[in-house]
């Protein structure tokens, strides 16, 4: 390596050691990539595709059911859906038209399949992130349990905000100051959402002070993204032929679900950065940080109990073992 860029990365990691605006993300970025988060975004992002158009024909049929003596409030809703969520209006529409008891059924089959291997694939990445054994994640049966009562209260939140979301483009007199309003709203409950999507998906309990940063961050990126949808659609869907519109609808969502997938997981990462300390670290990979010693001793210990977990064996997983791997784990709080 040249001795000029040698004394520039020197520098660079200095700066970044002292100032904690710039070392916090850089922390981050390095336990996102020693956790392989980039996987278990993508992850998320597939499954969170294939979940995603069977919810929303789902979603479609009950408010059309529900709502056959107010079609202004119906289409007032699917309106805000479609603000908040890049190019829905055929196919909300067609779950709102064409809905039967048949198609329903097939498509509450879908979405919960598909839907439970989003909370599935969740709880996996938080437990991940936060370096918890295999021992005290949840079994099979808990886990389904787990993933419907998250889908039922999160997804519940979720339309609040596309509803608040799609407020925003109301027109009157005092549409901006509706505008505003809408968007805090948004944000707030997405701050709540994140927090209850940190706790639940997590196997072990987490003190809520610990959450509040990545629920703040979380929900800040989040809403963004959220009306960034609605001017992808808006822009660039609205204008683009038939053909290249399916193309757009395709690759925006699958961008769209993938980049909310990994603020989230970026969200938590910043909550354990935070709660264990794990910066500054190393920008170059010399002179290590005791934050640096501690994020490997921690990846060497997570390892070490996985391996031990499955040494166990299902038979042999009793009591003992169960103690052992909570000791070598210790609390979330210490790695």
């Amino acid at each position: 390596m040249p001795r000029r860029l040698e004394t520039l990365l020197d520098g660079l990691d200095a700066f970044q050691r002292r100032h904690s605006t710039v070392g916090v993300p850089w922390a981050i970025q390095k336990k996102f990539s020693e956790d392989r988060s980039g996987d278990l975004s993508a992850l998320l992002a597939y499954y969170g595709f294939l979940s995603f158009f069977p919810l929303l024909l789902v979603f479609a049929a009950i408010l059309s059911f529900v709502l056959q003596g107010n079609p202004s409030l119906e289409a007032r809703i699917i309106s805000s859906a479609e603000h908040q969520f890049p190019s829905l209006s055929e196919y909300v529409h067609v779950g709102t038209t064409s809905s039967n008891g048949l198609a329903l059924a097939v498509g509450v089959l879908f979405a919960l399949w598909g839907g439970l291997a989003v909370t599935y694939a969740a709880q996996h990445a938080m437990n991940d992130v936060w370096g918890v054994s295999v021992l005290r994640r949840p079994s099979f049966v808990k886990r389904i349990v787990r993933g419907l009562g998250l889908l039922t209260l999160l997804g519940g939140i979720l339309l609040a905000t596309t509803f608040l979301s799609g407020l925003s483009g109301a027109q009157g007199p005092h549409s901006g100051a509706l505008d505003a309003l809408a968007v805090v709203a948004a944000f707030l409950l997405n701050v709540v959402l994140y927090l209850l999507a940190f706790q639940l998906l997590t196997a072990v309990h987490v003190a809520w002070g610990k959450l509040v940063p990545g629920a703040v961050v979380g929900a800040a990126l989040w809403t963004a993204l959220q009306y960034l949808g609605g001017y992808y659609t808006r822009h660039v869907v609205a204008h683009a032929t038939h053909l290249y519109g399916s193309f757009a609808i395709v690759i925006g969502m699958l961008a769209w679900i993938y980049l909310g997938a990994r603020v989230t997981i970026y969200s938590a990462q910043l909550n354990v950065v935070l709660t264990w300390q794990l910066w500054p670290r190393s920008l170059r990979g010399t002179e290590l940080t005791a934050a640096d010693l501690t994020a490997q001793q921690w990846q060497v210990d997570k390892v070490d109990r996985r391996a031990a977990a499955w040494k166990e064996g299902p038979t042999r997983r009793g009591e003992e073992a169960a103690r052992g791997a909570v000791a070598a784990e210790g609390n979330v709080s210490q790695p």
